[in-house]
């Protein structure tokens, strides 16, 4: 099978239609996959839901595509660093799921194992737990999460082999490997794509058999927040 393609557009050829869901790795600007997003927005496809732990900053990252106003739906945890996802969310433009950052991942993650749901404290007795079945394990209470399965994931690693296998680097292995099992088809982009065989088995983070599709590319290393004193 053909894994590796020649840019984010060759990968993307035939997997794109409006309405999709789609998966994105990545934490604040850390392990974001920015090419795919950059050829999702040129694509044009609309009217998406996202599941992101965030969605970047106004230019870059998820945000470009809020710019574009081609997604209709984020499923999200923390939106504090974007003015335009603020603005679409309160004027009623954008509708938005939150979800704690532990319960989205796990979302994630339950989704890839083929898990439908699972039953967790965290949001009982809050606006997350609204609607949301209840049930008492040894005196607590537990509200019902479901797994999340979507039709794309986008995730970005630091290094992968020719089938596949990845390593992730620091803060971007938090939501990359659970978002990218959790779609029907993966598509990784990575820094570099090394020979099978070059990488050590007990340092992969992600195994091959969760990535269809693969693309080598330069990416722009940002900081979020940025904080500097007079020396």
């Amino acid at each position: 099978m053909k894994k590796i393609y020649s840019s984010a557009a060759d990968a993307l050829e035939g997997v794109l239609f409006d309405g999709m869901t789609i998966a994105a790795g990545g934490f604040g600007l850390c392990g974001i996959p920015e090419l795919l997003i950059a050829a999702i927005r040129e694509a044009g496809t609309k009217d998406l839901t996202v599941a992101s732990n965030n969605a970047g900053v106004d230019d870059f990252g998820l945000g470009v595509l809020l710019q574009s106003r081609q997604i209709k739906k984020m499923i999200s945890s923390y939106v504090g660093e974007n003015a335009e996802f603020m603005r679409q969310y309160l004027s009623g433009e954008l509708e938005l799921e939150f979800n704690p950052q532990g319960t989205l991942a796990e979302r994630m993650r339950a989704g890839g194992a083929g898990i439908p749901g699972f039953y967790t404290k965290t949001g009982v007795g809050t606006v997350i737990a609204e609607g949301k079945d209840h049930k008492d394990f040894n005196g607590e209470t537990y509200i019902l999460e479901t797994g999340l399965v979507m039709d794309l994931a986008i995730v970005k690693a630091w290094k992968a082999d020719e089938t596949g296998n990845a390593i992730f680097r620091k803060t971007a292995r938090n939501f990359n490997p659970p978002a990218a099992t959790c779609g029907k088809i993966c598509i990784m982009e990575v820094e570099e794509i090394v020979p099978v065989g070059s990488l050590d088995p007990d340092h992969i983070h992600l195994p091959g058999i969760y990535v269809h599709r693969l693309i080598q590319g330069d990416h722009e290393k940002r900081i979020e927040q940025r904080t500097t004193r007079n020396a």
